[in-house]
């Protein structure tokens, strides 16, 4: 078994070669543009995160409404899922 795992470390690694004779150099799985969509989801993704923050009261005694607010119930959840269809996007475009 000693003289196998010896016999495979002397082996040199395997090149592919395209029909131009020159070395084939793997790439990212994703193209440049891709990840510029997967920032922008993930940014709006936290965006709505940071959107939803609050809303709490100082004092326990006092009911704050503002937590059903517009922002945290309406525009927050939309940015979240925009941002979410916008990776999901990224990762199934095709470069």
């Amino acid at each position: 078994m000693a003289k196998r795992r010896k016999e495979k470390e002397k082996q040199a690694p395997v090149v592919e070669q395209t029909s131009d004779n020159k070395d084939f150099r793997e790439e990212f799985a994703f193209g440049k543009v891709n990840y510029i969509i997967l920032l922008v989801g993930l940014a709006i993704t936290i965006l709505g995160f940071i959107l939803m923050i609050g809303g709490g009261s100082k004092d326990p005694d006092v009911f704050n409404y503002d937590m059903f607010g517009f922002r945290r119930m309406t525009l927050a959840p939309i940015l979240v899922l925009l941002g979410f269809a916008a990776q999901f996007f990224a990762i199934f475009k095709k470069s």
